[in-house]
């Protein structure tokens, strides 16, 4: 009896190795890895979904690639050598320094610069005194003491402002003694346009006098205005130049 059962049962497992052989004869070869199990759960799962072309590159390369392209973008940068950079500041600095010599020339040079007829109050109101002193002298004639205006022109005329009064004057010193003429000049008003250290130019305004003594007596008033140049010698001012701006 038990020997027919162990019969039985060894038939059985025979039966059960032929088979299984038989299955795995017949099988597709299956790849095997150390994670066998795990291997074929996720093979089951199922798969992202694939991102349209060029989507999630971008972050990638630029966030991996960022500062190699920094990097790379300084290398191609060009690099002054350090003698480069000393011309050019040598050329900017010339540059600047011609600049400046040049602003202060023409500084030098500008009139109203030189003029202080603003700023030397002094010398200023001296000239002025002065000269409106010597204008009233030179142009007042009277023909009782001819010598008197004589006086005045040696006292308060230099160059060519001799021979222009003298211009100015000749038919009053005609008329004069014939029309017992009496010619009086007082300056009403003076300014000083320039005032260079001994050299000014002066704008005069005056109001002239004119009586006749003769037979009959006469008088006529008129206003001037004119410019005179003026230069310093021995300590006073003179009258250099006389403008009636007439041509």
């Amino acid at each position: 009896m038990s020997t027919t059962r162990h019969l039985v049962n060894r038939q059985r497992r025979l039966a059960t190795v032929a088979a299984a052989e038989r299955a795995a004869t017949t099988a597709p070869p299956r790849l095997r890895t150390g994670r066998g199990p795990d291997l074929e759960k996720k093979s089951d799962a199922p798969q992202d979904e694939a991102l349209p072309e060029g989507e999630g590159e971008g972050e990638e390369d630029e966030g991996e690639a960022g500062p190699e392209a920094e990097k790379a973008t300084a290398r191609r940068r060009p690099r002054l050598s350090l003698p480069a950079v000393l011309c050019v500041l040598t050329l900017v600095l010339g540059a600047v320094a011609a600049w400046e010599f040049t602003s202060a020339a023409s500084l030098r040079d500008d009139p109203s610069r030189q003029n202080t007829a603003l700023t030397d109050i002094s010398r200023t109101s001296e000239v002025k005194g002065q000269i409106t002193e010597a204008v009233g002298a030179v142009f007042s004639y009277d023909y009782a003491s001819p010598t008197k205006a004589e006086t005045a022109v040696t006292k308060y005329l230099t160059g060519k402002a001799v021979q222009q009064h003298a211009d100015m004057l000749a038919e009053v010193r005609e008329q004069a003694p014939k029309q017992k003429l009496v010619l009086t000049t007082t300056v009403t008003d003076s300014g000083v346009e320039m005032l260079d250290g001994d050299r000014a130019r002066l704008l005069i305004y005056a109001d002239q006098r004119n009586t006749r003594t003769g037979k009959s007596e006469e008088t006529t008033y008129a206003a001037a205005m004119f410019s005179v140049d003026a230069v310093r010698k021995g300590g006073s001012w003179r009258i250099s130049a006389i403008d009636t701006f007439t041509r």
